[in-house]
């Protein structure tokens, strides 16, 4: 039962930074779940199950607050329904010794490339208005939807920064968009750990819990997207996969690092990991008062060509 009120706060947890950041639901889940020795395509195939009902009151919340532009949900959503598909037999196939640490490589990628993007670059917004082509959609999806069964997770780190980077949308529409999209890409890849797997290696009393949890968040990061800096989310889940999954892999038969070697990297993420929080911090309160000054500023150049 303890197990499973866990589960429960991290699917509400996860799907709170999801529904405001755009990202971070699955690769949130699935790095909780391989922490406690699930097997990699279990994992994955736990959280996609849950996914179909978070992801399909998310994008119910986010149409009722307008942040869902539906022609970016069907080029972007049917391709990679079709990628999450291949992806989930992909890893159907590959031996648990295998897989888990794959997982976590691309886990750690994923976080590395989220920390980065928003600590660094925060959200562009120059471009807002123009159109996205499909011949940028189309193969998104697919690349987003592959790595999003493999990795357990992927499916916004890969779309929400990408159509962000574009300055075409605005980055509440972006985060709507991916997150309503995400329902065809959940089914898909949950039919494909069913054709692979087989349905008696799935606990479906953890997909509840994380069901359960995710999609009590999911009203209130709809609205909370609107009002919560989402570059600080963003340095604030990076860092967190990058550690844990960092963890995973110093741990893991492949590097099996002594534990001397493991303290140093985990100390120097974790300084990392603050350093980056803070300076979004800084960064967003700099925006935020540019800003709120820019009128003001304009007010009083008025002010002084009329007199």
């Amino acid at each position: 039962m303890r197990k499973l009120i866990l589960l429960a706060l991290v699917g509400f947890g996860a799907q709170l930074v999801d529904g405001s950041l755009g990202m971070a639901y699955g690769v949130t889940s699935t790095t909780l779940l391989l922490a406690i020795n699930t097997s990699a395509a279990s994992a994955s195939a736990t959280v996609h199950l849950a996914e179909i009902g978070t992801t399909l009151v998310s994008g119910a919340a986010h149409w009722r607050f307008g942040n869902v532009d539906w022609r970016v949900v069907r080029r972007v959503g049917v391709p990679g329904a079709l990628g999450a598909f291949l992806g989930a037999t992909f890893l159907s196939g590959l031996s648990t010794a295998a897989a888990a640490p794959l997982m976590s490589l691309i886990l750690l990628a994923l976080g590395s490339y989220v920390l980065i993007r928003f600590t660094v670059a925060g959200l562009p917004t120059g471009r807002v208005g123009l159109p996205l082509r499909k011949r940028f959609l189309g193969p998104l999806g697919l690349v987003a939807g592959f790595v999003d069964a493999t990795g357990g997770g992927g499916w916004g780190p890969v779309g929400t920064p990408a159509i962000l980077a574009s300055g075409r949308m605005e980055p509440r529409r972006v985060i709507g968009s991916i997150d309503t999209s995400e329902f065809l890409v959940a089914v898909a890849a949950s039919l494909g750990f069913l054709v692979g797997l087989g349905s008696q290696n799935i606990d479906y009393g953890w997909v509840v819990a994380l069901l359960l949890g995710g999609m009590a968040a999911a009203p209130l990061a709809a609205w909370l997207v609107r009002k919560v800096p989402p570059r600080v989310l963003g340095s604030a889940v990076g860092g967190m996969i990058i550690l844990t999954n960092g963890r995973t892999l110093l741990r893991s038969e492949w590097i099996d690092a002594p534990a001397a070697v493991r303290y140093v990297c985990y100390a120097v993420v974790t300084v990392t990991w603050a350093a980056a929080v803070v300076w979004s911090v800084r960064q967003h309160l700099a925006t935020r008062d540019a800003a709120a000054a820019a009128p003001a500023d304009r007010a009083g150049l008025a002010d002084g060509v009329s007199s």
